[in-house]
């Protein structure tokens, strides 16, 4: 017997200095179908984001913080504050293209094992290509992860796992969050709702999202790894990440990237929860496979 499928949701947007990016964002959140609220985390604004979201939606909930924190602390934040059942995420740079997104992927929480679906989206900026699609309309598809910019997230299951570790602090929470989730006992599926639209920001710093990105890979297997497979990861890691700079002409950042990461697990060294053998395992099996026909992993005989 199917569980009660999830009926309302609250849409989060955290932003930060992108007043008319959001104005498009908020704009399509509020018409979409179904009981959905929605949640603005102004993030230390100085260029009249509030005040443009008072102005022009006074149904928007909105939370201004005078001190910035960062997207992944609002992210937290808003989830604590979310009255919906499933919360939506989607980037202050982004938004829905149709009304009944939310509707749509609702109900997909059908499963008490699902916590997030991954939902469609494009990067309008970059090709026409769709992503986190389920490939076939049958079936109950798997990946390993999601992006945060497109995702819906069971409310109280996400509280209940801690939310983004803080210690990420721009970019690489979601695959984080997203393994802890599979080892106790949740999957991600692909939705199938018509896609969110990204329209990646020219603010976007290239050398915060190398840095970070270089970091934050580090960082996820410091935390998740396990013993002895940490031996190879993260190694692989480093030299990945050099690789990567090359080819995209951004060593340097890398580089420095690097140097946090090891900075970092010093600091953290005798901070380590590793997930087990067998999530790990699986957790590579969903990431090398992806999409995954999941319905034996969910329903095991």
């Amino acid at each position: 017997m199917r569980p009660a499928i999830a009926q309302t949701a609250t849409v989060v947007i955290a932003t930060k200095n992108r007043k008319e990016e959001l104005r498009r964002a908020v704009a399509s959140s509020v018409v979409q179908h179904g009981k959905v609220d929605v949640l603005v985390i102004d993030d230390g604004s100085t260029d009249g984001t509030s005040e443009m979201v008072r102005a022009e939606f006074p149904s928007v909930r909105l939370e201004r913080r005078k001190e910035s924190r960062g997207y992944i602390a609002r992210r937290n934040e808003g989830a604590k504050l979310a009255g919906g059942q499933v919360v939506f995420s989607i980037d202050d740079d982004a938004e829905f293209s149709s009304p009944d997104i939310i509707q749509t992927t609702l109900q997909e929480f059908n499963d008490p094992k699902i916590i997030a679906v991954a939902i469609p989206f494009v990067d309008v900026n970059r090709s026409s290509s769709v992503r986190q699609e389920a490939p076939s309309d049958e079936g109950l598809w798997l990946a390993n992860e999601y992006i945060g910019t497109a995702h819906a997230i069971l409310r109280e299951a996400f509280n209940s796992l801690g939310g983004y570790c803080a210690s990420f602090l721009h970019q690489g929470e979601e695959g984080d969050f997203s393994i802890r989730a599979l080892d106790a006992g949740y999957f991600v599926r692909l939705g199938r709702a018509k896609p969110i639209l990204h329209y990646e920001s020219l603010k976007r710093s290239a050398e915060r999202m190398n840095v970070y990105g270089q970091r934050n890979l580090m960082l996820f297997a410091w935390h998740n790894v396990p013993f002895p497979e940490l031996l190879i990861h993260l190694p692989a890691t480093v030299l990945k990440g050099g690789w990567w700079g090359l080819r995209h002409h951004c060593l340097l950042f890398r580089l420095r990237g690097t140097l946090e990461g090891m900075r970092y697990i010093f600091q953290e060294r005798y901070r380590r929860k590793p997930v087990t053998r067998g999530c790990y395992k699986l957790y590579r099996y969903l990431k090398k496979n992806c999409p995954v026909e999941g319905t034996r992993l969910l329903r095991p005989e």
